[in-house]
């Protein structure tokens, strides 16, 4: 059976507050092998970097094209919020449009998420795509009260705080 592997990798900041992308290979690697495991031929995979609430990725994009040309009949990811942290609506749209060219998704770390298992109900892939949005405004919170402590204290100038809110960097488009 021919199938896709799919990555997405976020950034992370490393210890002298630079960011970088996290590696694609941590998930490829693993997902590789699960799909030797079930004998699966893998055939195409797709690598963003980028935010998961961006449903404008282009490799994400790219799979979806593809999957509509039946290039493969499953789509493996390692998480539910590597595919998409975009809410419910969204990732169950972009579910249903998997299914509606027959190509089911896997997870290779929730073994819930199998949509070849006709058992997997909608209200359990809700929960867990909102439990990803919330993730991700989770994360969004933290960094705007950060934001907010380095103003009170007279420390913020704009742009983005360095690892633990140590050192500013400045925003180049914006004068000091």
């Amino acid at each position: 059976m021919k199938v896709a592997l799919y990555a997405r990798v976020s950034m992370e900041e490393t210890d002298d507050g630079s960011k970088r992308y996290q590696e694609p290979e941590n998930q490829l690697v693993p997902l590789r092998q699960f799909a030797k495991a079930f004998d699966y031929e893998v055939v195409a995979e797709y690598i963003d970097r980028a935010s998961g609430g961006d449903g404008n990725r282009p490799q994400f994009k790219q799979m979806f094209k593809d999957a509509f040309q039946m290039k493969f009949s499953g789509v493996i990811v390692w998480r539910l919020d590597r595919f998409s942290r975009e809410g419910i609506s969204n990732t169950l749209s972009y579910v249903q449009r998997l299914k509606q060219s027959r190509v089911w998704l896997k997870s290779m770390s929730e073994s819930w998420l199998d949509t070849k298992d006709e058992n997997i109900t909608e209200l359990v892939l809700s929960v867990l795509a909102w439990a990803a949005s919330e993730e991700r405004r989770k994360i969004s919170e933290r960094t705007k009260a950060g934001i907010a402590r380095l103003k009170a204290i007279g420390q913020w100038k704009g742009g983005r705080p360095r690892k633990g809110g140590v050192g500013i960097e400045p925003r180049k488009d914006t004068p000091l």
